[in-house]
Order: structure tokens, then C-alpha cells, then sequence
């Protein structure tokens, strides 16, 4: 009876660390879910791929350093991620007016 006892908490502790490790790849690094006090995302494709928002289903919304950022999927989460100033500074092109969606978009649309 104390083997099985046993076995069941260490199956539980599993499981919660698994969670955990899931939330925390849902984030970008330095990341959290969108917050209200974040600064909106001011354009309406994905800064990473040139989707538009919502072409791909429900936009994925991220805070990052005090800024919301969207997505168009979570491979353009990663993509961020290895880069997130240089993806940072085109966003405010963006939305100066400097930057257009590429043409031929990163995921082959």
C-alpha cells in the first residue's frame, strides 16, 4: 500500500513540473501573457512572419518588456525570442509608417 501511496506523489510531482515547464514555454524569454498596463501592439500583422493577425487563427499575445507583442503562431514566438530588440525596432517602424508586411510572407502566404 505504500509503494502505491508513493508512486502517486511522485506521478503528481511529475505532472505539476511538466505544467510548469509548459507555461513557461508559452512565454517569451523575458516574456509573460499580455497585461493590461502593457503598451499596445500598434499594427495588424505579425511583426515576425508578415501574416496578418487572425490568418492563422486567434493571434498569440505576449507582454515583453512592458510591450505587447502578437503573433501569428508559436514558431514566430521562437523566431522572436533569438532576436527580440531587432524585432522590437522594426515594430516601431511599423507603426511609423517605415515598415510594410513583406510581400512574400514567412509562411509561404
Amino acid at each position: 500500500m505504500k509503494k502505491f501511496i508513493l508512486l502517486g506523489a511522485a506521478l503528481a510531482i511529475a505532472a505539476g513540473c511538466g505544467a510548469d515547464q509548459q507555461k513557461a514555454a508559452d512565454k517569451p524569454a523575458g516574456g509573460q501573457p499580455a497585461t493590461a498596463q502593457a503598451k499596445p501592439y500598434p499594427i495588424d500583422w505579425c511583426i515576425v512572419s508578415g501574416e496578418k493577425l487572425g490568418s492563422m487563427g486567434d493571434p498569440i499575445v505576449r507582454t515583453y518588456q512592458g510591450r505587447e507583442v502578437k503573433f501569428c503562431c508559436k514558431y514566430c514566438i521562437e523566431d522572436f525570442e533569438k532576436t527580440p530588440a531587432l524585432y522590437l525596432a522594426r515594430i516601431d517602424s511599423a507603426a511609423a509608417g517605415q515598415l510594410q508586411p513583406p510581400a512574400d510572407h514567412g509562411h509561404g502566404g
